[in-house]
């Protein structure tokens, strides 16, 4: 039994060319990632160690210039036009475009991570795990889940370099007595790292990309993970200030999801977003402040935490806060309290359904009592189903607190759910909190609040008819809904694309 290519594609990163073949082998459990690259003689292999050594010497590199991306940029430049020179004199018979990818592999070895410089710029993967250096890289593939790569580490001290070089561009370390190490690179890829024996095989290095064109609404439908008359309904809510928390498991796509949702704001509302690591990322044109999280220094000083972050938020006057993730107790409080004050609130949950998100709020060590949860209306729930590699909106529920003379309690009230079996979602009942309370403060009619749907689904629909996936264009032409909708309804009716 032979070979089946899968997947094929080509990649150029800073110069130098690489093939991509995604093969199922008869003799592998799991598709193959096959990274080709161009073929170095020995003799031009000894002179590129040569030359690397020169620069590295000549080169006095700060760490704030790789902390900048911009920093960074420009040391690439100086990099690429001094090692030219140099191959110019070491090898002059090689012709321009090869100066320019031996150029290009001697900055990944020098300023960046090696060949996973060329996995870190593919679209189709997610994840890039090294789990020791006796076995080959394996990578998250979009589509195809996890695949084994033919890519390996020299060894166990290459591992422990590549990590350090990530500490050291954010100020932090990993050794022996701090054997785990969690960071992330100037391109906001979150990367984490574990050194033997805490993992016992070997050294450890994964890290999670962060999406270089971000998901929009328009992936979200077109992909199926949720329907328009869904994204409509979420819309409706997201302008209208109601409070969401996401959950869901590990990667079924959380953070992705409330990405494509806080699109929906309108841009006159201030934003603030507090992360550990940058995973959001908003219309360019909105009034919003990114914050994140920062480790203690060697010495264990300068840490800030989502607990300063949050409480200092509160002082900048936002309209919407936007938490990366509910973990613990204090953060959560803080949060509701915000939401009590007047605040509009989206955060992120681990769990795998309502039912189980309101669990986790309501016990230790969150713990937030049934008075302060009550603020929130909507709980969204994602779900990653691995057999057919494909991500869904699970459910949609809201709270609604029940009085009683001794103790305030909460009910669930699902409103949509995803029919497994029919890969559809489905509304199995009328929305009653979230709906009194758009109608409570906007003003509006059920029949206002099915029209105003109505016509948000005709927009979204166009966005999908259009491919309308640029981020910055969804955000645009829902900021002109806001402030002109009859003018975007017109165009959108007569098909003109924006």
């Amino acid at each position: 039994m032979s070979s089946e290519i899968i997947d094929q594609y080509k990649l150029v990163i800073d110069d130098v060319p690489a093939t991509v073949k995604i093969v199922r082998d008869p003799n592998e459990f799991v598709p193959v990632y096959h990274l080709i690259f161009p073929r170095i003689e020995t003799a031009t292999q000894v002179a590129l160690e040569s030359i690397r050594e020169k620069m590295l010497t000549e080169m006095e590199i700060e760490p704030e210039e790789i902390l900048s991306l911009k920093e960074l940029e420009k040391l690439k430049v100086e990099f690429r036009e001094k090692t030219i020179k140099m191959l110019k004199e070491e090898l002059p018979h090689l012709t321009e475009v090869n100066r320019k990818i031996l150029s290009g592999i001697l900055m990944h070895q020098s300023l960046g991570l090696g060949p996973i410089e060329i996995l870190l710029q593919d679209r189709n993967l997610e994840e890039i795990v090294i789990n020791n250096s006796k076995t080959p890289l394996w990578v998250y593939h979009i589509k195809l889940g996890w695949l084994k790569t033919n890519i390996t580490v020299k060894d166990e001290n290459q591992i422990y370099n590549y990590a350090a070089s990530i500490g050291r561009r954010v100020g932090t370390q990993i050794t022996n007595l701090n054997p785990l190490m969690d960071a992330y690179l100037t391109s906001g890829d979150r990367a984490n790292a574990t050194l033997f024996p805490i993992s016992s095989t070997g050294n450890t290095l994964t890290i999670r990309k962060f999406a270089r064109r971000p998901w929009t609404i328009t992936d979200f439908i077109e992909m199926g993970t949720l329907s328009s008359d869904l994204a409509a309904f979420l819309w409706l809510t997201i302008q209208y200030e109601i409070n969401v928390v996401v959950a869901g498991g590990t990667a079924s796509g959380k953070t992705s999801i409330l990405n494509a949702l806080t699109c929906f704001i309108p841009p006159n509302h201030r934003i603030i977003s507090i992360e550990d690591t940058r995973e959001i990322q908003l219309p360019k044109f909105l009034h919003w402040v990114p914050l994140t999280t920062r480790p203690p220094n060697p010495e264990g000083k300068g840490k800030v935490t989502m607990l300063d972050l949050l409480v200092n938020s509160l002082r900048m006057r936002p309209d919407r806060i936007i938490v990366g993730e509910i973990r613990r107790g204090k953060e959560a409080q803080v949060l509701f309290e915000a939401i009590n004050t007047g605040h509009s609130v989206y955060s992120t949950l681990h769990a795998n359904t309502a039912e189980e998100a309101y669990r986790r709020l309501v016990n230790p060590p969150i713990d937030i009592p049934p008075a302060l949860l009550g603020s929130l209306q909507l709980i969204l729930v994602m779900h990653r189903d691995r057999r057919r590699g494909i991500r869904r909106v699970l459910e949609i529920a809201e709270l609604i607190p029940t009085s009683a003379l001794k103790a305030m309690g909460i009910e669930l009230n699902t409103i949509f759910r995803w029919i497994s079996s029919e890969d559809k979602i489905t509304q199995i009942s009328n929305s009653y909190r979230t709906m009194n309370d758009i109608k409570l403060y906007s003003g509006m009619s059920d029949d206002d609040i099915e029209k105003d749907i109505m016509e948000k689904k005709e927009i979204l629909d166009w966005f999908v008819k259009n491919k309308v996936k640029d981020i910055h264009k969804v955000g645009r032409i829902v900021s002109e809904y806001y402030r002109n909708k009859e003018e975007v309804l017109r165009k959108v009716r007569k098909g003109k694309k924006k």
